[in-house]
């Protein structure tokens, strides 16, 4: 076990030449806590954003015991790490053998869907059963988010009133689910979203048992700093305490970036300096995945004593042979940083490990247990680099 006082006794110590993950358990509790005592219904977590078993342990230590699965191997992973966990396949477009597999061997009762293609090959899969949890997925607006996912799922508003009714007849617990696109930056996203599920409640005439608001829940990063999350509650409630729907519905979230971007950042080298270019040992293939294909800035810090003061505006390369390995930023380094340098780029947690490839032989790393703070936070306010003290564990 490696031990060290900060990212950069880590440096000292170990002078690694391939990227260093490090990761923070008490900032993936803190999240957990905070929606799960502050938000006004139930938390699952959306595995997608971080499948690490470490990360669900700790959630479902933290009281996290719900969780959406997007895939048959996302139930089996959940399922075998956490055997007690509450598994919702949330994905609506599903392989009949996944949803049989998901039924009858790991437990599954919790499945969405938004065509009536998708609700028989549901009824037909787990043979009419009379336990199931089945919410139709509405589509609704993207436009307050930062990355749209109003394109390839949800019932338009013509088809809903009939999907719905038939869904009631075939569901035990019907639900209506919707999302509003990741890294949602206004409150206004989700009650916009609540008033089509007034709309489609109101045109089938359905009791409706549950409300699933989804994901988007955001997390802070340069030029994106939203709102606090108690807002986007705040919200939330006020508009599921207006639907007409029983006094027993239940209110669901899919949080995944805001469980898990805290969780983790990255250590990298500066191999080059081209200009305003830095070469380093991460990229579009590896944790960087974001940054190079949806222009996402994330914080970073040079860490090296006695930099320059002067800030600069720098892009960054990958290390493999591909022109796309790019990460345009910009992102604002001292003026000074030269090759051998060591850069942490921070809120990785959400989709940087889940990205990751060995496209060209690269993608080996070391991952540390780390005790200071992330770059920023939703749940204790913005930290800066500079004054943040660590204790690292190695952990692999």
């Amino acid at each position: 076990m490696h031990q060290h006082h900060s990212a950069h006794g880590l440096i000292q110590a170990l002078s690694p030449i391939e990227p260093v993950t490090l990761v923070r358990p008490h900032a993936a509790r803190r999240a957990a806590r905070f929606f799960i005592e502050r938000f006004p219904g139930t938390t699952m977590y959306a595995v997608k954003a971080n499948p690490s078993p470490d990360l669900l342990r700790l959630l479902w230590d933290s009281g996290v015991t719900h969780y959406d699965v997007a895939s048959i191997a996302e139930v089996r992973l959940v399922a075998r790490t956490l055997p007690r966990a509450t598994l919702c396949f949330m994905h609506p477009v599903k392989a009949e053998e996944a949803i049989a597999e998901a039924y009858w061997q790991h437990g599954v009762r919790t499945f969405s869907l938004d065509t009536m293609e998708e609700l028989e090959k549901i009824v037909r899969a787990t043979r009419n059963a009379a336990d199931l949890n089945l919410l139709v997925r509405l589509r609704v607006s993207s436009d307050h988010s930062k990355l749209s996912l109003a394109a390839k799922f949800g019932a338009e508003p013509d088809e809903v009133a009939e999907l719905l009714m038939a869904t009631r007849q075939a569901a035990d617990a019907l639900g209506i689910c919707f999302h509003v696109g990741s890294q949602a930056m206004t409150p206004h996203a989700y009650a916009q979203a609540m008033e089509r599920v007034r709309a489609a409640i109101v045109a089938a005439s359905v009791t409706v048992d549950i409300v699933d608001v989804g994901g988007g829940f955001p997390s802070s990063y340069p030029g994106m700093e939203p709102p606090p999350l108690d807002a986007y509650f705040d919200t939330i409630h006020r508009s599921f305490e207006s639907l007409p729907i029983s006094y027993s519905a239940e209110l669901w979230c899919e949080p995944g970036r805001a469980l898990s971007a805290e969780y983790s950042s990255l250590i990298v080298r500066v191999e080059k300096r081209r200009g305003d270019e830095l070469y380093i040992n991460d990229g579009a293939y590896g944790a960087l995945f974001d940054a190079a294909h949806v222009g996402w800035r994330f914080p970073v810090t040079l860490l090296r004593d006695a930099a320059s003061e002067e800030l600069a505006a720098f892009s960054f390369y990958g290390p493999t042979c591909d022109d796309l390995d790019h990460m345009a930023g910009p992102f604002y380094l001292p003026a000074d940083v030269k090759p051998g340098d060591f850069i942490e780029i921070g809120m990785l947690g959400a989709y940087g490990c889940a990205m990751r490839t060995k496209f060209n032989g690269f993608g080996a790393e070391e991952i540390h247990v780390v005790s200071d703070e992330p770059m920023t936070s939703l749940y204790t306010g913005e930290v800066e680099p500079e004054r943040r003290t660590a204790t690292v564990t190695k952990l692999f």
